[in-house]
Parts: C-alpha cells; structure tokens; sequence
C-alpha cells in the first residue's frame, strides 16, 4: 500500500538538500507535482485501481528526481551534455536507498524502476511486462501533457526546449518543411529545429506520442492547443496562417482519436 501523504513528506525532506530558490530547481518542483497530478487522473481515467492510481501518482512525483543531481552537478538540464536524468533517477531512489523511505512495500519497486528509467528514453524499453509497460506509458503521457502547461505559465527558462518563455518571438517565421513534417501526425525533433517558432511546433507534436485518448481529453479539456498558439502572437503572416492550420490539423487529430475510442468502447 502506497501512502502518498507520507511520500510528500518524504519528497520536501529530499528537495531540502537544494536550493529551492534556484530557477531551474524551482521549475521542476512545480513540474513534478503537476506530472503528479496528471498521472493520477490519467490512472483513473483508465479505470484502474485505487492502488494503481496512487502508485501513478508516487511514479510521478519521483520521475524527474535525477535532475536535481543533475542541475547540482552539471549546471544544466541537457541529458546530451550531463547525464541520463532517468537513469540518475533510479540510482538516487535504488542505489541509494530512498525508494523505502517513499514506499515501504517492495512489491512496486520494479514497475517504479522501469517507469522512471524509461520515461525520457526515445522508446520503451521491450520485454517488459503489461504493469510496467502501462506505468511507462501513464509516465510518458502525463509528462508530456505537461509541456503545455508549462509553456503557457512558467516564466523561466525551460532549458529542455532550447528558448525563453519570456522572450518575445512573435515575428519569427516557421519553417514551410516543418509545416510539413507536422502536417504528417507524427513526433518532431528539436534538433531539426531551425526558429524558435520551429521548436514551438515541435512541442505541438508532443500530441503525437500520447499513448491513451485520455492524455488527448486533458490536452482537449484545457483548450491547450489554442491557447499555446495564441500566446505566439505571431506577426508574420505566412507563420499566422500557418500555425492557425496547425491549430485546426491538431484539433481534428484529438477529436478523431477520441471519437474512435469512444466507438471502439461502445
């Protein structure tokens, strides 16, 4: 059984070894109790257990637990030019020893191990069995959910996506052949990037890797898509019109894979 008001308690006492005034300490509090929350109701969207549901919400609150190493140690949120956060994460939580102080019972150990190696792996990992591979999925989902509320209310830099909430890119132009590639419902990379407005684009794309049709009902519910496009402000007029397509190209993916699992559950 899972005590998440103690696993809290737990979570303060770890995070009072940082600095919680620094910026990117401070980001990713906020970040992980919201994946928190997220994985929870995603957890019950799906119908599962109470007991399945708390355990979501505990693999939330730790999933990001490597980055504060990682910014202690490194200076950065870069995996590229650091460390794996998801491979810091289980270390601090198994190797040393903290996973019994958020958990006593050793019976979720393995799911939780397997869910926070692989939430920021390009895949998940095969051969894993259908509970870990549904908490790795819960995981992914409610951290990409995430990205959007993110973008819209955090004021700091998210170093992850290589821009500036603040900074004002409204006259940047997106890129026709990332149009393009958006145009094709699937993931985008940052690294193809070529304009800010680019990697916006990109963060759009996360609609592409949700694994459930109720990740897409809280990207829908929250009006994210319109929001995150108008928040843009884009000037330019080719960009305005193309990111007002993307808007729409977006909303009929979500729509029509909801509508499609509303069907297949009828």
């Amino acid at each position: 059984m899972i005590d998440m008001l103690k696993a809290k308690e737990v979570f303060k006492e770890y995070i009072s070894n940082y600095d919680i005034t620094e910026p990117r300490i401070n980001i990713k509090i906020i970040h992980m109790y919201h994946v928190a929350e997220n994985s929870k109701k995603i957890a019950k969207l799906l119908g599962l257990s109470k007991e399945d549901q708390d355990l979501a919400e505990l693999i939330g609150l730790l999933h990001d637990i490597g980055r504060f190493e990682q910014v202690r140690l490194y200076h950065t949120f870069s995996d590229k030019i650091s460390i794996d956060h998801g491979q810091k994460g289980v270390e601090v939580l198994f190797a040393d020893k903290w996973i019994r102080k958020f958990s006593q019972d050793e019976t979720y150990d393995t799911i939780i191990y397997k869910a926070i190696n692989n939430h920021n792996k390009f895949e998940i990992e095969k051969g894993l069995s259908e509970e870990e591979l549904l908490h790795c999925k819960i995981i992914r989902d409610a951290d990409n959910v995430d990205i959007f509320r993110a973008v819209l209310d955090e004021k700091q830099k998210l170093e992850e996506f290589g821009h500036l909430n603040s900074k004002d890119i409204s006259k940047e132009v997106l890129s026709s052949d990332f149009f393009e590639e958006f145009k094709k419902e699937r993931p985008l990379l940052y690294s193809n990037a070529k304009t800010d407005m680019d990697i916006m684009v990109a963060i759009l794309a996360h609609i592409y890797v949700l694994n459930f049709n109720v990740s897409l009902e809280i990207i829908k519910e929250n009006n994210y898509i319109n929001r995150f496009i108008k928040r843009l402000n884009c000037q330019d007029e080719f960009t305005k019109q193309k990111m007002n397509e993307i808007a729409i190209i977006a909303m009929n993916y979500i729509n029509r894979k909801i509508e499609k699992g509303n069907k297949k559950n009828e």
